[in-house]
């Protein structure tokens, strides 16, 4: 009986760690764009170099939520291996 317990219970952490995950992801690659976007607002850039802009900002701020959700699922695996 306890073993069905520890399992639904490590499923659920995991369910939440996921949604964490995702969640912070997509918070950390908006701030990162919202920033991209702020500098190009800034220093006026338009034309062509505020289409760079507004493409390099994207392409950061998927960066940045791609490595932020691999960091938090890995450390979450190594963790959960470890008996934590």
């Amino acid at each position: 009986m306890d073993m069905g317990r520890e399992s639904r219970w490590e499923k659920d952490a995991m369910t939440v760690e996921i949604v964490f995950a995702l969640v912070t992801a997509a918070v950390l690659a908006a701030a990162v764009f919202a920033v991209a976007l702020a500098l190009a607002l800034a220093f006026g850039v338009s034309g062509p170099a505020w289409n760079g802009a507004l493409v390099g900002g994207a392409l950061l701020g998927a960066a940045a939520g791609v490595w932020r959700l691999v960091r938090v699922l890995r450390r979450f695996d190594a963790q959960r291996r470890r008996g934590h």
